[in-house]
């Protein structure tokens, strides 16, 4: 409702306010002097023309909201009315997010009304709902709306997820509603006892990392899936995990380091480095030039990669600033490493977040794992995904090679990718495919800093439940425990933050049948504690405590 239209209806209401007095509604106790009951908290609590600056701000917003719904065009007229629902919805989180809501918030808890913090799946119903009630606090007659179409509600927001949910991932499993999804490890292709027995401890999903081994052994933990599938009577959806092209270092030049793990080089603040395209590549004036070499396996980071770009090396162990760049090196100032140095061995991994780098998910690295995705997952893991077409072209692939039932997961590992999420995600709206969004936190922590790791996870849950998109809760969870048999404290907590997603996914490990355990009695317990975002009271046991001065 415009501002102007929002003083007019004040102006014209039953009664005159005056400054500091709340208008009561027909039948309600006067909230002037020491009134008593509800309405006389409330009205102390929140003035009369505070609330009608509630009015005025939320109806503006709405007005917004309304804008952004209209603008939106359906792919296809007509075809779906949930995807049409969850694409406005996501806009229209968007545009609720574009406003800085923290100063209404406190004064609509104060009134016992929803500050608005859980309105990712159903925004336009959640605004309306509260300037419904305002308006009745206030006295004013109900407004009357007919969006069509409708904006999604509460239970349909609800319901829409489930659904997307089980033809993604499976039927929900007794007990919990967060499934479990378990990284393969080589042994898998060996070991039909090792699967069977991951299958019994509550493994809902397989992951099948086609980066790692080869079609044979893929081959041979699918066969002992089903061995084990058919023993248990439990069933597991398959992933297969698409590789990207491998941004990792390569062989080192000069005379390295060696270890019982091989060669090294160690590296400290203030040293340089040099990535090559090959460590044979000619360096002119290579009396200047560091005598840190390692070759660097992709070729396009030397077209992208600028001066002053950042660069990360082995999963962030290693940090530097691209201080010159050619057609054949990249010369970096190392800025983070640890106190005694770091060791930079060969075969480890190079982020570029400041780099812009296109890559063909359907590229020759990834031929083997199409085909065999193709013929035999249920789901295709998409890794380093950052644009809408990529999504499109590789859905239309699968539309020719596959079962139109395959579904996509987006893992969101890098800068890019997450700064697209909402694009990303109305692409996935957009194909008649199951599709869901994995918070790949490893490489995300590093390409946007461990410091906003909790910050931008808590953005891509917001996001992918605004859009009603399954969310796969990634990276490190329980990775003590599956290597040790030994917890740390911080990862169980982080397993339990899992709930709010709707899979969590374990790495491998030498005591991964323990984590699998261990994490299923985690979800259970914590299905009975949150919903998403949204905290449930069950009855405490200490609610019965009863204080004595003893």
């Amino acid at each position: 409702m415009p501002k102007d239209q929002i003083v007019e209806v004040i102006g014209a209401n039953r009664q005159t306010a005056e400054p500091g007095v709340m208008i009561p509604a027909a039948g309600a106790q006067s909230v002037t002097g020491e009134g008593r009951g509800i309405g006389a908290r409330r009205g102390r609590a929140i003035r009369g023309h505070e609330q009608a600056a509630l009015i005025e701000s939320l109806a503006a917003i709405r007005e917004h909201l309304l804008e952004v719904a209209e603008g939106w065009r359906p792919w296809v007229e007509g075809r779906d009315a949930d995807r049409d629902a969850s694409a406005r919805n996501l806009l229209q989180y968007l545009a609720l997010r574009s406003h800085d809501l923290r100063e209404l918030q406190n004064p609509l808890v104060a009134l016992g009304l929803s500050s608005l913090g859980g309105s990712e799946g159903h925004v336009q119903a959640s605004v309306d709902a509260v300037l419904d009630a305002l308006d009745a606090l206030a006295g004013y007659p109900p407004a009357s709306r007919s969006e069509t179409p409708p904006p999604i509600g509460f239970g349909r927001s609800r319901e829409v997820l489930a659904l997307r949910t089980d033809a993604l991932l499976g039927a929900v499993p007794r007990g919990r509603p967060t499934r479990i999804m378990v990284t393969m490890p080589t042994e898998a292709a060996h070991d039909p006892a090792l699967v069977r027995e991951m299958l019994v401890a509550g493994m809902d999903c397989i992951r099948i990392n086609c980066a790692h081994d080869a079609a044979p052994e893929w081959r041979a933990i699918l066969e002992n899936l089903r061995e084990g599938e058919d023993e248990t009577r439990r069933r597991a959806r398959v992933v297969v995990d698409l590789p990207g092209p491998k941004l990792r270092t390569g062989p080192l030049a000069a005379q390295p380091t060696s270890d019982r793990k091989g060669d090294y080089l160690r590296l400290g603040i203030g040293d340089r480095l040099m990535l090559t395209r090959d460590t044979d590549a000619r360096l002119s004036s290579a009396e200047e030039r560091p005598s840190a070499r390692i070759g660097c396996s992709l070729a396009e980071a030397f077209t992208v990669t600028r001066r002053g770009h950042r660069v990360w090396l082995d999963d962030g162990k290693l940090g530097g600033v691209v201080e010159s760049v050619d057609q054949d090196s990249i010369e970096l100032l190392i800025t983070s490493a640890g106190a005694k140095g770091s060791k930079l061995r060969a075969g480890k991994g190079i982020n570029l977040p400041d780099a812009v780098i296109d890559i063909d998910l359907l590229g020759s690295h990834s031929q083997d794992a199409l085909a065999f995705a193709a013929e035999h997952a249920d789901i295709v893991g998409l890794s380093f995904v950052s644009r809408a077409r990529e999504v499109q072209r590789v859905s239309a692939y699968l539309d020719q090679h596959s079962r139109p039932e395959v579904g996509m997961i987006l893992k969101i590992e890098t800068r890019r990718a997450f700064e697209h999420l909402p694009g990303l995600l109305l692409a996935t709206l957009g194909v008649d495919r199951p599709a869901g969004v994995m918070i790949a936190r490893g490489d995300l922590a590093v390409e946007c800093g461990y410091e906003r790791l909790a910050e931008v996870q808590e953005e891509i849950l917001w996001l992918c439940q605004a859009a009603h998109v399954p969310v796969i809760w990634a990276t490190q969870v329980l990775d003590q425990l599956a290597k040790t048999g030994r917890p740390s404290r911080a990862e169980i907590t982080d397993a339990a933050m899992g709930e709010r997603a709707e899979c969590v996914m374990l790495n491998k490990g030498p005591r991964i049948i323990e984590a699998i355990s261990v994490l299923d009695d985690i979800l259970r317990r914590m299905e009975h504690h949150h919903h998403k975002q949204r905290s449930l009271l069950p009855q405490l046991r200490d609610s019965d405590y009863v204080h004595t001065d003893r």
